[in-house]
């Protein structure tokens, strides 16, 4: 029970670290990226009947890496390793903690005990929805076992507990929504570019995302357990494709967040009403397109191909959301585009600093800013 009281002990002082670290983190732009190549040196990863993962995910880390800074010379490429070395689980959140950098991205690969399964799956840090979103999670936070006194480093955290995950799952950052953002972007890219099967964004309690305070995502780009998909993503041409995909996917998400967020800057300087730090509530529009009894994961089948999905209760029910615009004029498009795609009933609801408002509401306060 020792090990139990200390892992719950440094969950609970990592989670009030985790609110001081969002508050600080204001600024407008994206300059600084880490790119994490899963495993290596002793620890191999996944294995294919011909490759290992660790090879694999580290060639389209310095891929990807190359190809942001081709791109966008001001960015800042960090990697938590550049050759075939072991790097602790903890030291890779460290690296990405104390870089201060804006984005964290981790790159793997998939297995499974049958060759069928295929496709691409990004996750973020959340509670898992399904036994299969654990597992995935229990397999690369198994890396902690190659480490020598990983039950002191961890806090006596064990990655075969169901019962730790389930405690570890508990924290989500407050970046949680701009990580979905990118994932799901990722695994679009990953589709369009690559021609991934897209197996969808996930939750699940990976160690790596629970320790780094700036949005992450980690990517199963595919799985050597399939011989044809270990054929693709073991090869140059898969890997140039799996990369540009990643590359665009951060690409697009850079753009948006940088212009979505740009007025923060001069709000917190020119008005006296803002705590230093820390943005004024913000309206924002989206359109609800679904409401259910039970709580959805987010690769569920009528969420696909939508953007930025968001789940919020309401009058006991979950109801789910796409988009996050800050006027009406764009949610109005968005919501013409779902119609268009064959969804019904779909309406527009807004938010005042995460809450939901009426529309009603929503417009005072939009035209008293003015």
């Amino acid at each position: 029970m020792m090990h139990r009281k200390r892992f719950f002990l440094l969950f609970g002082v990592l989670s009030l670290a985790g609110v001081y670290v969002s508050f600080a983190q204001t600024e407008s732009r994206i300059t600084r990226i880490v790119l994490d190549a899963g495993h290596g040196g002793k620890d191999p990863g996944a294995l294919g009947k011909r490759s290992m993962e660790k090879d694999i995910v580290l060639a389209i880390a310095l891929k990807t890496g190359e190809m942001i800074r081709d791109t966008l010379p001001d960015i800042d490429v960090i990697f938590t390793r550049k050759s075939d070395e072991f790097i602790e689980l903890h030291r890779r959140a460290r690296i990405a903690n104390e870089s201060g950098a804006d984005i964290f991205i981790s790159i793997h690969c998939n297995s499974n005990t049958s060759s069928t399964p295929f496709g691409a799956e990004t996750y973020v840090m959340g509670l898992h929805k399904t036994s299969e979103n654990l597992e995935v999670a229990k397999i690369e936070n198994a890396a902690i076992f190659f480490e020598e006194d990983f039950s002191q480093e961890y806090g006596g955290f064990d990655p075969n507990s169901d019962e730790d995950y389930i405690v570890l799952s508990m924290f989500q950052s407050s970046s949680i929504d701009q990580s979905i953002d990118l994932a799901s972007r990722v695994q679009e890219e990953l589709k369009i570019i690559a021609k991934r099967k897209d197996r969808g964004v996930k939750q699940a309690g990976f160690w790596v995302l629970y320790k780094t305070t700036m949005p992450g995502i980690l990517i199963e780009t595919g799985f050597l357990s399939n011989p044809a998909e270990e054929e693709f993503i073991s090869s140059v041409a898969g890997q140039d494709l799996i990369a540009r995909a990643i590359c665009s996917a951060f690409l697009a998400f850079r753009e948006r967040f940088e212009e979505t967020n740009s007025h923060l800057v001069s709000l917190n300087v020119a008005t006296k009403d803002s705590v230093v730090g820390i943005p004024l509530p913000e309206i924002r529009f989206r359109v609800q397109f679904a409401s259910y009894k039970k709580e959805k994961d987010l690769d569920f089948r009528k969420f696909r191909g939508l953007e930025d999905i968001r789940m919020y209760e309401h009058d006991g029910m979950f109801k789910y959301t796409t988009g996050n615009e800050q006027n009406l004029e764009s949610v109005q498009i968005l919501k013409k585009t779902l119609t268009q795609k064959g969804y019904k009933d779909v309406f527009i609801v807004a938010f005042l600093d995460g809450k939901r408002i009426s529309l009603e509401e929503a417009q005072k306060i939009t035209e008293n800013k003015r």
